[in-house]
């Protein structure tokens, strides 16, 4: 029963990081279509693939000066009434529908992810945190300081605040000082080594702002934002060209009609793909961009033979240790941040009964809920006949053969039995900084709706996995500190909150007993994304320093896809500051 009620208490804490991005009012954006009604040919100045949190800043500083096509996947982030408040969080990542604004994939490590599907990208899931880059990744990259600094600036004034800071977050600041993370840098947007409040994008009644409110910034006469457009090829002119020029795009409306966007006659014109780490690389080569073997062996024409695409991808892996309180803790999403001179980032969320009291409910991204007709293609068992939605999370820790329906409804059973103080506490997390470990991405299909197949090789580099161990450290003397004694059960030791904590299936990796004596295994054994995946068209591999297509002209890629390594301790900021 404690694993069960272990379970239930971290899956439903951990929807903290989930959130819709909906506002109470859509804003009058007189621009925004349904991609049914788009003409079968038009021609645009610029035309933007993905309107996520490159693409919605991107799209409103070209239309200043520009006619500027914006196509996004996914629907309206606007009107939704079950995301106007904090309540109702974890519905976008439980629901893996067609028309959702995520879309699940599972990486090949077994670590259970998603892709925005939505106008405003991944700040429509995230928890929220808004902070800059280091200086030292803005050196690196080589940007203007100016410019950066006026960027970013221009993004805070429309979705970032200061956040309350109540008793929880305020016992894990303490709790961070105490252990050592110093100094204390208050209330900054800035990254800086020791503990500080960072932003959110959440404002003071608890509402979520995103990129895509950045399109209030954009020119109505400039720009065209169509939803549900999906961008299946990019097009290439070839006879009379020295080299390969983008010049228009294939995509598809929720009906299946076929439409052309094309680039008007223009020095400068080009298409421009913001589609996100998983997205860019896979629209690149499904247009005949990538390693010429893997484009012939989906019969993809090679336009250019450009080995790197896809390769490079990371995610930060995040492990976290459940603190069970006997004392009611607000719910809080990432406020407070702990940075590490050793590059661990130390953050916290908390809350009660996130799932409105419902044991049956789909969690979302750690959900019990997996379709057996998706979990074939991780080696998950399909011996059951069940083609609905089946409860199988919890049981990730049970040989596959053992997966039967009775035990699944055995598991729910128990679910159903767990008291709703089993729900009461919060949960202290850390990232590792890069990470130094890197995967691959490859096409499974050659359709653009379909997940690639995504690698992500979590703590194949030893000082990533170092960096875990150290980062959980911090995080048990932080448990152990006075500022936090109000919020742990004193009978509740730390091995113990350690194998509780690893016993929860937040993955699809087999475990290992008593992880309490070996954090090496515990960080193996928990790994978790934390939706700061990036790389497969990086700088220097697929773009130049001006993210032009190398070998190709008049294309260029603009999103994290081409990042190195995470900004900070949350890319969003930099994403959306890049695309300004």
């Amino acid at each position: 029963m404690m694993g069960f009620r272990l379970w239930r208490l971290f899956t439903t804490s951990i929807l903290l990081f989930h959130g819709f991005c909906l506002s109470d009012k859509a804003p009058n954006y007189t621009f925004m279509h349904e991609a049914t009604s788009a003409p079968e040919v038009s021609y645009y100045d610029y035309i933007i693939v993905g309107g996520g949190t490159a693409g919605c800043p991107l799209a409103a500083t070209l239309s200043q000066n520009s006619n500027v096509l914006l196509l996004e996947r996914g629907g309206s982030p606007y009107g939704n009434p079950n995301i106007t408040n904090l309540d109702a969080f974890g519905e976008a990542l439980s629901d893996i529908s067609p028309s959702s604004p995520s879309q699940r994939f599972i990486s090949e490590d077994g670590v259970i992810n998603a892709r925005a599907r939505v106008l405003g990208g991944g700040s429509c899931l995230n928890a929220g945190f808004y902070t800059r880059a280091a200086p030292l990744f803005v050196q690196d990259a080589g940007w203007d300081w100016l410019l950066v600094n006026e960027s970013y600036s221009w993004v805070e004034k429309k979705v970032a605040f200061e956040p309350p800071m109540r008793q929880w977050q305020s016992a894990v600041r303490n709790g961070l000082l105490e252990s050592g993370v110093t100094p204390y840098n208050g209330f900054t947007y800035d990254h800086l080594i020791g503990t500080k409040v960072g932003g959110t994008i959440f404002d003071v009644e608890g509402h979520r702002h995103t990129a895509a409110d950045l399109l209030e910034y954009a020119n109505p006469s400039g720009l065209t934002v169509l939803l549900h457009a999906s961008v299946h090829r990019i097009m290439f002119r070839t006879k009379g060209k020295e080299r390969p020029t983008a010049h228009g795009v294939v995509f598809r409306d929720p009906s299946g009609t076929k439409h052309r966007a094309y680039l008007k006659n223009g020095p400068k014109n080009e298409i421009i793909v913001s589609s996100g780490a998983l997205g860019s690389p896979q629209l690149l080569m499904l247009s005949g961009i990538g390693p010429k073997e893997h484009l012939k062996a989906h019969n993809i024409s090679v336009v250019v033979d450009l080995s790197l695409v896809g390769q490079g991808m990371s995610d930060n892996p995040m492990n976290a240790i459940f603190v069970p309180s006997p004392n009611p803790v607000e719910v809080s999403l990432i406020e407070v941040v702990g940075i590490t001179k050793y590059g661990s980032y130390i953050e916290a969320a908390s809350g009660a009964n996130f799932n409105g009291g419902s044991p049956r409910r789909d969690f979302g991204m750690f959900s019990p809920k997996v379709r057996l007709e998706e979990s074939s293609d991780y080696g998950l068992s399909t011996s059951c006949s069940i083609k609905e939605t089946s409860k199988i999370g919890q049981l990730s820790t049970v040989p596959p053969r053992q997966r039967t329906p009775e035990a699944l409804a055995k598991a729910i059973d128990a679910m159903e039995q767990l008291e709703p103080a089993a729900f009461r506490g919060g949960f202290i997390l850390e990232k590792i900084m890069g990470p130094i470990s890197t995967g691959n991405l490859l096409l499974k299909n050659k359709s653009p709706n379909d997940n690639p197949s995504v690698t992500f090789n979590y703590f194949k580099e030893p000082q990533d996995l170092q960096r875990c161990v150290d980062g959980l450290k911090i995080i048990e003397n932080v448990i152990e500190s006075k500022a936090l004694s109000q919020f742990r059960y004193d009978y509740l030791s730390l091995p113990v909150l350690l194998n509780m904590s690893a016993n929860a299936p937040v993955n699809l990796l087999p475990k290992h007993a008593n992880v309490s004596t070996s954090l090496e295994q515990f960080c193996k054994d928990t790994v978790m994304t934390i939706w700061h995946y990036h790389g497969g068209c990086q700088v220097g591999r697929v773009v130049d320093t001006d993210y032009r297509v190398l070998g190709v002209d008049a294309l260029r890629v603009i999103d994290g896809s081409t990042f190195n390594y995470s900004p900070g301790t949350n890319p969003q900021a930099t994403v959306m500051m890049l695309g300004r």
